[in-house]
């Protein structure tokens, strides 16, 4: 039987934590047995799972089958074999921000937050600006399936603010900017006019970025606790250490995460095509459609190159991505290929066990398998047949 969900069945959800009209229809569309209310998993921690549902936040141990929980997942609650409270079910995800894991060997994938609208992607002003971190972020974050958006913070701290700001929009061109200064409480009110009511954000940015000062100007509130950033290196303590939701005014909610260091690409295709449009449009004026874009003659890349039409920095962060995504499909095949030899070989195995035990039971049985006829039993002795 469908479950219908309506303000008069009793389904509550966690308010603060985004639960709208909208997440209630996905609950109406993918029941699950056992499933009686809703909950949002606010953190994911080793043992255990921080869940909110309308009463408050409990922890639950990780369910013993299907998807693993992330922060940000709207899951099923209800109860065990034992009837103790635990989580019955995973719903569908509408967006996932995953990265490689941090070990080059995986093709496995970390998934850092589900169900997020917008990516806000965050670029201080007093540190120099990293091209290729931004660009990285901007794939992940195009390809997680929310709406990116670039944060500028701390332009109080800064007198080329203005010029940051620039450069960030000709890289991100088609993504909206937004610069702040949680300090002066400048750019807040713009940054969440971007969400959609209920809406979850998540920052991603390196340490000492200003995200958690910039929670804090959010919420209200001390949220988050904020550290100093050397001076030497403009490095930041990373004062965040796990990904947690934080509600914000008005019901929207906030994603924050530890800084992140380096951006691994996992299946990011869509992604990188967003971010390096312009480069679709010189492939597409290549004089032949196989161009490497090497030495071949007519290759409008080379010839943006020679022209400085194309930044020489940007060419080669492209070719790198595309790399590191050729070599994790090449590993994610070999698993695979790996995968099904291991089920293959345990087939056979199976198999050859239940050969040579389905004979062990034909020559047990008398008049199986045996040719002296029922009820006879072969005698074995050194002469022929009726000698003593």
């Amino acid at each position: 039987m469908k479950i219908q969900f309506s303000h008069h069945s009793g389904l509550a959800g966690p308010a603060r934590y985004g639960f709208t009209e909208a997440v209630a229809e996905l609950y109406t569309a993918n029941p699950v047995p056992g499933g009686t209310s809703a909950g949002r998993v606010v953190r994911v921690d080793r043992n255990l799972v921080l869940v909110a549902d309308h009463g408050g936040q409990s922890h639950l141990p990780y369910p013993r089958s299907g998807p693993v929980p992330a922060t940000g997942d709207w899951v099923w609650l209800g109860s065990n074999a034992a009837g103790e409270p635990a989580i019955v079910g995973v719903l569908p995800r509408r967006s996932e921000l995953s990265r490689k894991r941090a070990f080059e060997a995986s093709s496995e994938a970390q998934v850092l937050g589900a169900n997020m609208d917008i990516v806000g992607v965050v670029v201080p002003v007093d540190r120099p600006l990293t091209h290729n971190r931004l660009e990285r972020t901007l794939v992940a974050a195009w390809d997680s399936g929310a709406t990116p958006l670039v944060v500028i913070t701390k332009a109080d701290l800064s007198d080329v603010a203005d010029d940051v700001v620039g450069q960030v929009m000709l890289q991100a061109a088609g993504v909206d900017v937004v610069t702040t200064s949680a300090e002066q409480g400048d750019g807040l009110d713009e940054l969440l006019a971007h969400l959609p009511p209920g809406g979850t954000i998540v920052l991603l940015g390196p340490s000492g970025a200003g995200k958690s000062t910039l929670i804090n100007a959010l919420v209200g509130f001390e949220a988050q606790e904020t550290g100093a950033v050397r001076a030497g290196d403009g490095k930041g303590r990373h004062t965040t250490t796990s990904r947690e939701l934080v509600p914000l005014p008005g019901g929207s909610v906030l994603m924050d995460t530890p800084g992140v260091r380096g951006f691994g690409l996992f299946d990011a295709e869509d992604g990188l095509d967003e971010v390096f449009g312009d480069l679709d449009e010189l492939f597409a004026q290549c004089r032949f459609a196989d161009c490497a874009h090497g030495r071949e003659p007519g290759c409008a890349v080379q010839a943006a190159l020679a022209d400085g039409v194309l930044d020489e920095r940007r060419w080669a962060s492209y070719l790198k991505m595309q790399r590191e995504l050729a070599a994790l499909a090449r590993r994610h095949d070999a698993a695979a290929r790996r995968a099904y030899q291991r089920e293959w070989h345990q087939k056979m195995v199976v198999a050859s066990r239940s050969q040579r035990a389905a004979e062990r039971y034909s020559h047990e049985q008398p008049g199986r398998g045996s040719k002296n006829g029922p009820g006879k039993t072969k005698t074995r002795g050194r002469g022929a047949a009726g000698e003593p």
